[in-house]
């Protein structure tokens, strides 16, 4: 059951921007920039891999050409190996100025043979404090595993190896006002990630310390896609209206069907380690407001 007619998905879209739609199974050369680290992020394997290194002196990072404004990204990661305590490697997408949008995986590594910390959160017009973690039923460092975000005008959806782990809706067709509870749709993102030392925090609230002795760190990533709608300046061509490289658009209204909706509170009852909405200690007046929205 889609939350937003076609009608209105095609109008929402066409009222922000102007996009085509593709299809990319990415060659990192064409695709993204590393951005940051001095030589610490590198493209290797004719564009086909790419690593992220963090040692004692900088992390590294890198970034997407285009900008999207809705979309289903895939990314394929090897997580920091051994003892990663201390540092994050974060994937995410984020647009830019003082009221950003925002859409985090943060993975919060660890002490060698303890588990990681899947860190999520979603940020609207500025605003975050939206945060549920983590822990995976598999190791991962030994090989890649798949870490995706849908962003569509229904809802923001967190999957791992194509299990949903978290969902945010879009709660304004339920008559929500926007202000109560703000829905990332209307700023372009681009695809970020980046390998940085935050053992101020990271690790058990900063008491476990990065070991220097085992850097460089290094984070591996490979098979990036994205079925997305690509901003693009002076094109005829919509998001909407099947202008796309594929065809594909289906994923513009996908939500999640009875079975997802059961494999998701798996997930959340079995391996969620925190969630904002049940955090009475630091909501004392009150729980925020989609909490309450059935």
């Amino acid at each position: 059951m889609a939350l937003f007619s076609s009608r209105n998905v095609k109008f929402l879209i066409l009222s922000v921007c102007v996009f085509v739609t593709s299809l990319v199974s990415a060659n990192f050369y064409n695709e993204l920039d590393v951005t940051w680290g001095d030589g610490r992020g590198k493209i290797l394997d004719n564009g086909n891999l790419l690593t992220l290194s963090l040692d004692k002196v900088s992390g590294s990072g890198f970034q997407s050409r285009n900008e999207y404004l809705f979309g289903k990204i895939d990314m394929q990661l090897k997580l920091v190996p051994g003892n990663s305590a201390g540092t994050v490697t974060v994937y995410y997408l984020s647009s830019t100025g003082s009221n950003w949008d925002e859409i985090d995986f943060e993975f919060l590594g660890n002490l060698s043979g303890d588990p990681y910390i899947v860190h999520t959160n979603v940020f609207t017009q500025g605003k975050g404090n939206r945060e549920q973690q983590f822990y995976l039923w598999f190791g991962p460092t030994a090989d890649f595993h798949t870490y995706s975000i849908l962003w569509n005008p229904q809802l923001i959806l967190f999957s791992v190896d194509g299990a949903p782990i978290r969902q945010f809706k879009n709660e304004e067709s339920k008559g929500v006002p926007e202000e109560v509870v703000p829905f990332p749709k209307n700023q372009p993102m681009r695809i970020y990630s980046s390998l940085w030392n935050a053992d101020d925090w990271a690790t058990r609230g900063g008491l476990v310390k990065t070991d220097w002795s085992q850097a460089p760190f290094t984070a591996s990533y490979r098979n990036f896609n994205a079925e997305a709608c690509v901003v693009v300046s002076g094109t005829s061509t919509s998001c909407g209206t099947g202008g796309s490289a594929s065809g594909n658009t289906a994923w513009l209204s996908e939500v999640l069907d009875s079975s997802e909706q059961e494999n998701l509170k798996w997930v959340q009852k079995n391996y969620m380690v925190y969630n904002y909405c049940s955090d009475s200690k630091r909501f004392p007046e009150g729980y925020p407001p989609e909490y309450n929205i059935g």
